[in-house]
Order: C-alpha cells, then sequence, then structure tokens
C-alpha cells in the first residue's frame, strides 16, 4: 500500500520543482539513517520544517531500506512539506 501511495504522490509531481523558503537542503544520506534522525532532531521534525532531499539514499550504509522507507512515508504523509530528488542511486543505470 505504501508503495502504491508514493508513487501516486511522485508521478503527481512535475519535473521541476519550486519550493519555498524556508527549506533545509540535504545531500547524499547513503543509508546513514542515523544521521538522517539526527537531521531531523536538529532542522526540526515533520511537518514544521520543509526539507529537499538531494538523493542517492541508498548505498554505503547498513541501513538503506529503514531509509528510504522514512523517507517515502514521510512524502507520502507531509507532501508539501518534504521533497525528494533522484540521485546517481536511484537510477536505473
Amino acid at each position: 500500500v505504501l508503495c502504491q501511495k508514493a508513487r501516486e504522490v511522485l508521478m503527481d509531481e512535475p519535473n521541476v520543482l519550486t519550493v519555498a523558503p524556508p527549506i533545509i537542503i540535504c545531500g547524499d544520506i547513503h543509508a546513514q539513517y542515523h544521521d538522517l534522525i539526527e537531521i531531523f532532531r536538529i532542522g526540526g521534525p515533520c511537518p514544521d520544517t520543509n526539507y529537499l532531499f538531494m538523493g542517492d539514499y541508498v548505498d554505503r550504509g547498513y541501513y538503506s531500506v529503514e531509509t528510504v522507507t522514512l523517507l517515502i512515508t514521510l512524502k507520502v504523509r507531509y507532501r508539501e512539506r518534504i521533497f525528494l530528488l533522484r540521485g546517481n542511486h536511484e537510477s536505473r543505470q
């Protein structure tokens, strides 16, 4: 069910996003789940804070599934507060 809802939410977004400030821009997460939790602790919880994640959610860390699941869940719940870009690890190549 989560994957179906996430697909709907992401397919509804345009290819070029317009995001309103203030927003926290986050670089590569690379499956560092605990660092992601720390980002939310420092920056503020959703939906109180806007976040733009610039991709590369998996690889290198031990928590790829947990990291992607949390971000996708937040995106479905707070679609106007969490923005997820696709990095090279989210590409088919």
